[in-house]
């Protein structure tokens, strides 16, 4: 075990920049959270927090939640149960992820933490790497899962699925079984029984392939904002783009970083390349109340209300 808290210490203080003062974990009982809190609390004692979220959405939430306080209480760790409320809707992963978060990172504001961890490990950032080609994403949804996106830090993701359950285990510690991952219904689900079949289909790679994207992304990221000093302009209506010999990624990043700055809900897919070829060809376009036209520099300013 010492040498696993001695790692763990050393891939967290790497995204933290050093020993936090405070840290907050999202514990959620299932074996990955629970070591998480196992190695946080070897590492940091008396200087984690936990927290679990309880959705509402299953009858046994509530004792699972209260299953992860008596775990924190028995080790001294200070644990805090955070209730959504929410009821079913038609993606409800995505929902309850989305409030779970909010949640979370307003908790870690009450207690005075500067981040939060998640136990998203390897395991999970090849799955999302293989989901997210299925779906045809771009180099952004490609880059995956990042290790840090602050507040949240995610220490585990060079660790396997199969390492930290025996973490668990020899604690001594029955973890939660999320039914979720049985579901057929979500995606992941799915997906994870195939690879473990799979034995040619290694997640080291997929999860280094993952990294190398998230790179590429973060250098594409710094480009746009170099160019976007060099080729957007404000206008009193506006703004003005030069997209001259601009290639389309770099101008749809700067276009939508336009929509951005315009407060408008930014828009995906065949519509945002449909606006391009139509500014490119010296033509004019309204997308998400914005008037676009093209020529030599492409102007933007906000499109008259509808009559």
């Amino acid at each position: 075990m010492a040498d696993q808290v001695a790692r763990f210490r050393a891939d967290l203080e790497a995204l933290t920049g050093g020993a936090p003062e405070r840290l907050g974990l999202a514990v959620s009982g299932g074996p990955d959270s629970l070591a998480l809190l196992l190695l946080g609390h070897a590492a940091y004692p008396g200087r984690i927090h936990a927290a679990t979220v309880d959705h509402g959405l299953r009858p046994e939430a509530a004792a699972e939640a209260a299953f992860v306080a008596g775990l924190c209480g028995a080790r001294g760790i200070p644990h805090a149960i955070l209730r959504a409320g929410m009821v079913e809707t038609a993606n409800i992963q995505a929902a309850a992820r989305a409030h779970r978060y909010a949640l979370l990172i307003q908790w870690i504001g009450e207690i005075g933490a500067a981040f939060l961890a998640t136990a998203h490990h390897l395991d999970d950032q090849a799955e999302t790497l293989i989901m997210r080609l299925m779906r045809g994403a771009g180099l952004a949804g490609l880059s995956g899962i990042r290790p840090i996106n602050l507040p949240l830090v995610r220490p585990l993701l060079g660790w396997r699925r199969e390492e930290l359950a025996p973490i668990v285990r020899e604690a001594g510690i029955e973890p939660i079984a999320d039914p979720s991952n049985q579901d057929a219904r979500f995606d992941r689900a799915r997906l994870r029984p195939r690879l473990a079949q799979a034995d040619w289909l290694k997640p080291e790679p997929l999860a280094r392939s993952a990294g190398a994207l998230a790179e590429a992304e973060a250098a594409m990221g710094w480009m746009v904002e170099q160019l976007r000093g060099e080729r957007v302009a404000g206008t009193p209506e506006g703004f003005t783009l030069d997209p001259a010999g601009l290639p389309a990624e770099l101008r749809r990043r700067l276009v939508l970083g336009i929509f951005a700055a315009m407060g408008r809900d930014l828009p995906r897919g065949e519509a945002v390349t449909r606006l391009l070829a139509t500014l490119a060809d010296g033509g004019a376009a309204t997308l998400v109340g914005v008037k676009c036209a093209g020529g030599r520099r492409w102007h933007f300013s906000p499109a008259p209300p509808r009559r």
